[in-house]
């Protein structure tokens, strides 16, 4: 593999009139979405896009993404996906940082994306879905596809910037093609019989990986839903009869609990997956008990291309586990001093293998920081079991230390999902003056339900160890996310009078 679009020419050769992507009534077969990404490459050569530039891609999932996704990887091009809700100041940063040459933006976003292009320095082509064809026919196209080798980089993926400002992960031609085939070949066991889920957004390391290309891989049918809501993700489940759901946790939390899920027909899933953050087991249990269908959690970052580990379809799965390392991957833990933990005890998750990043787009000592010596050092903490199952504790950053004792925010949270009133938690510590830190509980109530905090906090005492149950439980109509749709613990703030 020379470059990931070429997953895309074989595809369209075994499969050239099979629906390869859909959005409701609108439907590309193979043959289209390969004969359009050709006409894309051609629009980019008129913009004077040659192999290694870098080009900004920022739509919502629509079938114009994969469209100009696999063009811009055909013309030797460097994608650099965006979420189509940055502010023009982001999207500069984003560019600027890159030195794209380009963005394409979805129509409607034309006055935050080209102020941010403008100030950058990059051209700016606005992305309208009534005159696409037009933009995409007035250039001969580009059929042949670029040459770029492995380890050439096919994508830059800004992290979260947790701390400190976002950093572009580079991830090669071979890190992606690899991870989308072992992902659809081991884990999902995906055909061209498949239709998977795309609710997942597409300028994300999940949605692209164990959506868009392992799909495209597959031979695959991908569904795409612009917007995650409940209701019209049950709708599509049943109209497209939907084979493979994809989704993080706060998705299964929606559906489990829409009070609508009954009149809808999700017979046709034969497997979910889960990612992107811990899945309380109250709620895998509960998905798979109202849906009948098995969910397989696993494990990965923007920096690994992103599936590391996985609960494999053919071994024994353990709910609340993100199982074992995937195909060519290995993973280990380590103490504060670098050194191995045995198992049963707390370390910081290290990785390599082929899915691991190339590095830092131009920071070579946030590189050397995070991959030292070939294991990269993911900042989350796990423990393994006696059959070599990992199982997340925390985040690093989230620890709660309470009078010197470490409370992990997911175990307070799994025990507040037990609770038949609770939709969303998130744990998060609260300064104290004497503890250091307290625990603070931020709680969404499941539609129809009540419970106040003093029944909450109570609900936890009775269920964990007196340092660990949060002395601080407040209500909230939703909690922050991001685009994915996971919890942002860092942007929960306890209400006025919490100290």
């Amino acid at each position: 593999m020379t470059n990931l679009a070429e997953i895309l020419v074989e595809a369209t050769e075994m499969y050239p009139e099979r629906a390869a992507v859909r959005l409701d009534d609108a439907v590309l077969t193979y043959q289209d979405l390969d004969g359009r990404s050709a006409q894309a490459a051609g629009l980019l050569a008129a913009h004077g896009v040659e192999p290694g530039d870098r080009v900004g891609l920022m739509l919502p999932n629509v079938p114009q993404f994969p469209v100009l996704y696999y063009g811009a990887l055909r013309a030797g091009a460097v994608v650099v996906p965006m979420n189509p809700l940055l502010k023009a100041r982001e999207v500069e940063y984003y560019l600027s940082d890159s030195g794209a040459k380009l963005l394409l933006a979805w129509e409607g976003l034309d006055g935050e994306a080209a102020k941010g292009a403008e100030a950058a320095g990059a051209a700016f082509v606005p992305v309208a879905p009534a005159a696409f064809h037009q933009l995409l026919g007035g250039h001969p196209p580009r059929v042949a596809v670029a040459g770029r080798g492995d380890h050439a980089t096919a994508v830059i993926l800004y992290t979260s910037g947790t701390t400190g400002r976002p950093k572009g992960a580079e991830l090669t031609h071979a890190n992606l093609a690899r991870n989308a085939a072992v992902s659809a070949t081991t884990l999902f066991h995906l055909g061209p019989e498949d239709v998977v889920m795309g609710c997942l957004p597409l300028f994300h390391s999940f949605g692209q990986t164990c959506g868009l290309n392992a799909a495209v891989a597959s031979g695959a049918c991908l569904t795409l839903l612009p917007r995650f809501d409940p209701a019209k993700a049950l709708e599509v489940i049943q109209r497209d009869r939907v084979t493979v759901f994809e989704g993080v946790p706060t998705m299964y939390a929606a559906l489990l609990n829409h009070p609508r899920r009954g009149e809808f027909d999700a017979g046709s899933l034969r497997l979910s997956v889960s990612g992107g953050a811990a899945l309380p087991v109250e709620v895998l249990r509960g998905f798979e008990d109202a849906f009948g269908c098995a969910i397989l959690e696993g494990y990965g970052l923007s920096e690994t291309s992103p599936v590391a580990s996985f609960n494999h379809p053919d071994r024994q799965r353990k709910p609340g586990s993100i199982g074992t390392p995937i195909q060519g991957v290995e993973m280990r833990l380590l103490g504060s001093r670098g050194e191995d933990v045995p198992a049963g005890e707390v370390g910081e998750i290290a990785i390599r293998g082929h899915n691991l990043m190339k590095g830092y787009w131009r920071r070579e000592d946030a590189t050397r920081e995070a991959i030292p010596d070939g294991w990269l050092r993911t900042g989350d903490l796990a423990r393994q079991d006696e059959d070599g199952y990992f199982f997340i504790v925390d985040r690093k950053k989230d620890l709660i230390i309470r009078g010197g004792y470490n409370v992990y925010p997911r175990e307070v949270e799994e025990v507040l999902y037990e609770h038949p009133a609770v939709a969303e938690a998130a744990v998060v510590g609260v300064p104290h003056p004497t503890h250091g830190e307290e625990v603070g509980a931020a709680v969404v109530l499941r539609p129809g339900t009540e419970a106040t905090p003093d029944e909450l906090r109570a609900f936890c005492r009775q269920r964990i160890a007196a340092y660990k149950y949060p002395r601080h439980v407040w209500l909230e109509a939703a909690l922050p996310k991001t685009a994915t749709g996971k919890i942002l613990r860092r942007e929960v703030q306890p209400p006025a009078g919490v100290p």
